[in-house]
């Protein structure tokens, strides 16, 4: 099968193509023919840091986590998919699992589910990762109908998903960006934009939340702009964080009684803790999705298997909006 393989870590010239074996189909799996499969920032990540990161593959290495395909062929024990069935998920390219810059992917059908049928496969690949992180973080907030949320980095691959699901639950959502594109499309997803560029967050608490505070706060953006999530939110209100790799003076949140919750969605795959949790969050992402609450933002360049170092330094480079792709 034709792949896209790194035998070293560095810069997105480390691409190269392959020739390699089809995965053989096992136990409790699916094998996958991947259509396509979306860039995240965790993928340039480990091309660049390798062995510095704990979840790094060994090397000669597929990676790509997220994927969109049909499958092709069904392990002993799976009674849930068939050949031909169109699915989507997160489920490899870190540590032992394979990736999707692949034609063909060994998927365990605990990190999947079917994809949603209004969506291609393009869109489809966009949704997993950054799907499950949105939506943990706010059932871990114990989000409800009727809430104020606020979501920090709105208009980004996280954060533009969490706002929709937030609104579909019932919440009222404001989010935060920092140019027009981003604002636009922030208040064109359903939520109430903020530009943290000319508001503080003392002036969006007191306008949004008469000075009380959101009830949750979903950070997308991390480092520094801990404080200002902790400054947001409410009295024993809930900040999510999926950047938390930062040392930070807890007291803020002591003295409101806030709870953090640190969303590392990597864990199942890495661990091989509580995996079939994905498959259901997928599953309630796909029934969100047909009922029309939530809608991936694709960038506008399209990417080849082959262009796949194109992809990585598109979204290396900060000016795409939206999820980038590559379609084999």
């Amino acid at each position: 099968m034709k792949a896209m393989i790194i035998k070293s870590f560095g810069g997105s010239e480390v691409f190269e193509a392959a020739e390699l074996d089809k995965p053989e189909v096992k136990s409790g799996h699916v094998l996958v023919n991947v259509k396509a499969t979306s860039v995240n920032t965790v993928d340039t990540m480990i091309r660049l840091m390798g062995d510095d990161l704990p979840l790094a593959p060994q090397l000669p290495s597929v990676l790509g986590m997220d994927f969109a395909g049909i499958i092709t062929e069904v392990g002993e024990g799976v009674s849930e998919y068939n050949v031909g069935d169109e699915v989507y998920g997160c489920a490899g390219g870190l540590a032992d699992l394979q990736g999707a810059l692949a034609e063909y992917m060994l998927a365990d059908v605990r990190l999947l589910a079917r994809k949603p049928k209004n969506l291609s496969m393009r869109e489809a690949a966009a949704l997993p990762l950054v799907g499950i992180t949105a939506y943990e973080g706010l059932m871990r907030s114990n989000i409800t109908k009727g809430q104020t949320v606020l979501v920090h980095g709105g208009s980004g691959g996280v954060g533009h998903v969490a706002l929709q699901i937030a609104s579909y639950l019932g919440a009222n959502v404001y989010a935060t960006g920092g140019g027009d594109k981003q604002l636009a499309l922030i208040e064109q997803l359903g939520a109430k934009a903020i530009n943290y560029k000319t508001d503080t967050v003392i002036d969006y608490v007191n306008k949004y939340t008469q000075g009380k505070g959101f009830d949750v706060v979903f950070d997308s953006v991390g480092g520094a702009n801990m404080v200002n999530s902790f400054e947001a939110a409410a009295l024993n209100g809930h900040v999510a964080s999926t950047v938390a790799m930062v040392e930070l003076d807890l007291s803020l949140a002591h003295f409101k009684g806030l709870s953090l919750h640190v969303v590392f969605m990597l864990i199942p795959m890495l661990h091989n803790y509580k995996r079939e949790s994905h498959a259901h969050i997928l599953n309630k992402l796909t029934e969100i999705v047909e009922a029309g609450g939530l809608t991936p933002v694709l960038d506008e360049q399209r990417f080849t298997l082959e262009e796949v170092a194109r992809a990585h330094d598109r979204l290396s480079s900060g000016q795409g909006m939206g999820k980038v792709v590559v379609e084999l």
